[in-house]
């Protein structure tokens, strides 16, 4: 990689949200991703390695996986806000590395038993019970009802069985989160009833018995491996369902409004680092005897792609400030809690291809340079054209709007 980083030419503006702290906060998140994060991206992504262990410790050391974590439990007890707001700065230099954060953040809140509970939520914070999330399968993963992976209960067991795809740091992970259907819809009832959600803890590097995977070789999101899981008779404690029976469905969609706006954030990060890298290079590459950031045409493109990045953080920071006040507020009423879902679909739609498009610019920027791994322009827009793609597509995230916005008639 060629590329150096400099300060942004373009201040980072107060805006209503803005306090010290936050600013303290972003500052420390953006001295470690450049500093730390950036120079092992460019090092192992080129090689599809995952991210170091003796990273992931730093970033214990740094509170980043306990941002969500109650202080009482050793996190930092904040919110939504500024969970994405540090995502989007170790996105900027890796975007794994602003997805590994969401694996922890309180994982464990809903065991049952109080003191295993805490114990979870201590280890969390520290960054010592780091997990993976098993939604998808291989017929099931927009319309997360259709999921048919069992677990049948066996006395105090629950014996899993079933395929899971698209699981990403399954392997490496501390426990896996997995999406299962206990019981199959009475008549009358949604396709989701009798879902839920149960916690397989494991050792980190390996699998247990009953729980195979295979990897899933992918163009970009380098960092994490991401597997192709089946689950063969493996037994799990039924004390490790979280909620009650038949909540699954309902917990992974609200836990999918909270990943939608932290994509949005790491969607920003990707295409500020697209622009930022670009300020760069335009700068030192000459034509015509000019350096090409004197021609206007460059000029004009770069200036939207800024403006663009500058928009959608400002909607994702607006969308996780709602979020943090109806949460401190004791919940959403069911109006706000769909005008929350709308929102967090709007700014996931909007970020994400925003960031398709403006990673896409920085490649067109860079010219024949932007199509070579010389830059790391390139590792941008793979990554960013994913995050189109997670956490529900650009199609699925329309088709929630819409259907907030439009009601269906009787015969539609």
């Amino acid at each position: 990689m060629t590329d150096e980083f400099i300060e942004p030419p373009i201040p980072v503006l107060a805006t209503p949200h803005h306090t010290p702290e936050r600013e303290a906060l972003q500052q420390r998140a953006r001295e470690f991703a450049m500093s730390r994060v950036l120079p092992v991206a460019d090092e192992l992504d080129p090689r599809k390695g995952e991210i170091p262990r003796s990273l992931l410790d730093e970033m214990g050391e740094l509170g980043f996986f306990g941002i969500t974590v109650p202080t009482g439990h050793g996190g930092l007890g904040l919110g939504a806000f500024e969970y994405c707001m540090v995502a989007e700065e170790l996105a900027r230099a890796w975007m794994s590395v602003g997805s590994i954060i969401a694996r922890a953040q309180g994982a464990g809140t809903g065991v049952a038993d109080p003191d295993r509970r805490a114990e979870l939520l201590r280890r969390s914070a520290r960054g010592q019970w780091i997990g993976a999330i098993a939604l998808s399968e291989p017929d099931a993963g927009s319309d997360l009802a259709a999921v048919e992976t069992r677990a049948v209960r066996d006395g105090d067991d629950f014996v899993i069985t079933g395929r899971k795809r698209w699981t990403g740091n399954a392997r490496a992970a501390d426990f896996i989160q997995v999406l299962v259907r206990t019981d199959d819809p009475e008549p009358g009832e949604k396709r989701s009833a009798g879902l839920a959600t149960v916690v397989v803890e494991k050792e980190r590097d390996s699998f247990p018995d009953g729980l195979t995977g295979t990897t899933i070789d992918k163009i970009g999101y380098h960092g994490f491996v991401t597997w192709d899981l089946e689950f063969d008779g493996l037994r799990v404690p039924v004390a490790n369902q979280l909620g009650s029976g038949g909540e699954g469905f309902a917990d992974a969609q609200a836990w999918l409004n909270i990943a939608r706006v932290h994509t949005a954030a790491r969607a920003v990060g990707l295409a500020r680092a697209a622009v930022e890298d670009c300020v760069v290079y335009l700068q030192q590459r000459r034509q015509f005897e000019h350096p090409i950031s004197d021609f206007q045409a460059v000029r004009f493109t770069l200036a939207t792609m800024a403006a663009r990045v500058e928009q959608a953080r400002s909607f994702y920071q607006h969308v996780a400030h709602r979020l943090d006040t109806e949460r401190s507020a004791g919940g959403a009423s069911t109006e706000a809690a769909e005008a929350g879902a709308r929102e967090a679909a709007m700014v996931k739609l909007m970020a994400t291809e925003m960031a398709a498009e403006v990673t896409a610019d920085g490649i067109q920027l860079h010219g024949g340079n932007g199509y070579t791994t010389e830059h790391q322009v390139e590792r941008h827009w793979r990554d960013a054209r994913l995050t189109t793609i997670f956490e529900g597509t650009s199609e699925i995230q329309r088709k929630i709007i819409a259907d907030r916005l439009l009601p269906r008639s009787p015969l539609g």
